[in-house]
């Protein structure tokens, strides 16, 4: 059982940065890959990004290239999503996840492939 808990999200204006952590307490984080995905209201749940278990690779979604990137601590179990030039769209809960399909990037973005799922955090983004 891997319990994953994020945190950094919060209420900041269009064009700010935030930085979100999940952290994974547990011997077996490193063996995982890792991924980020956001849920808007009356939305489907959307793949952000995610990440190889020795932080080697990662993949992110298209749309959010340039201005989100993964990364991730294996020393501190955690990793983290870095958000810039935030936009009102972003506004969201943010999940981390936990699955074990290393860095096969065709299945990232498919929510069956994650085995373990946080209880995600808030980003409101004001404009």
């Amino acid at each position: 059982q891997v319990q994953l808990v994020e945190s950094g999200g919060g209420l900041v204006q269009a064009g700010d940065s935030l930085r979100l952590s999940c952290a994974a307490p547990g011997r077996t984080f490193s063996t995982y890959t890792m991924g980020w995905f956001r849920q808007a209201p009356g939305k489907e749940r959307e793949f952000v990004a995610a990440i190889s278990w020795d932080g080697a690779n990662s993949d992110h979604a298209d749309s959010l290239k340039g201005r989100f990137t993964i990364s991730r601590d294996n020393a501190k179990n955690t990793i983290y999503l870095q958000m810039n030039s935030l936009k009102p769209e972003d506004t969201a809960l943010y999940y981390c996840a936990a699955g074990r399909y290393g860095s096969n990037w065709s299945v990232s973005a498919r929510l069956n492939a994650y085995d373990y799922w946080g209880q995600g955090t808030q980003v409101t983004v004001s404009s």
